[in-house]
């Protein structure tokens, strides 16, 4: 029998898909891959388990699409910032100050999606796990590039540690995401970019 948000031959779906993958989202934000299923996902979407299927798959389906989505959207500021930037150097400082401001906002749950949605995770999604680390790493080679960049453009010293110093601001995201998760408000996460900040320059300083 055809729900009221199922599609009939011919007919389009009535639901808003935008939204509803927004919905998603923010449930896998909040609780992680593994602790949302299928039926409270139909249930906070606002759609039969079928429309669901016919629109975004199966549960792994949905959770890829709710990744790429969330990385070109709440997750995409660490991008903007380094290019608002002509150095990576400020370009990381800027996208630790708004990480402090974005991962706290009170519209939205805390941290980040990339970093806590695959915490907690059984053997059975060992899959999501590595997608989410394939992220992460590809996100840190991006940074480790562009750090060698400023050392092959004499921006940054020779002796600079390009992977070291990338890897350092991946751990300073997850541990500020984890904060946020915990309580910490935007002020507590301000105050650590600013001892991260300290350590880049001390890092990066000239001999």
């Amino acid at each position: 029998m055809a729900t009221a948000d199922s599609p009939r031959p011919g007919r389009r779906r009535t639901f808003d898909r935008a939204r509803a993958l927004e919905l998603a989202m923010f449930e896998f934000w909040q609780r992680g891959f593994d602790a949302v299923s299928m039926a409270e996902l139909t249930a906070r979407m606002g759609i039969a388990a079928p429309s669901l299927y016919a629109a975004f798959g199966d549960k792994r389906a949905l959770f890829r699409e709710v990744v790429d989505t969330y990385t070109g959207s709440y997750g995409a500021f660490f991008d903007r910032a380094l290019a608002a930037e002509e150095t990576v150097g400020r370009g990381v400082h800027r996208a630790l100050r708004a990480a402090a401001i974005e991962y706290t906002r009170p519209d939205r749950p805390r941290g980040c999606l990339i970093l806590s949605a695959a915490v907690n995770c059984g053997t059975a999604s060992a899959d999501v796990e590595a997608l989410l680390r394939e992220r992460r790493e590809a996100n840190t080679a991006a940074l480790r590039e562009q750090i060698a960049a400023d050392i092959a453009a004499g921006v940054l010293p020779v002796a600079t540690r390009a992977d070291a110093l990338a890897r350092y601001v991946g751990a300073v995201l997850q541990g500020m995401s984890q904060q946020a998760r915990d309580g910490a408000d935007a002020t507590d996460l301000l105050a650590v970019v600013d001892v991260a900040r300290a350590a880049w320059q001390a890092e990066t300083a000239t001999p």
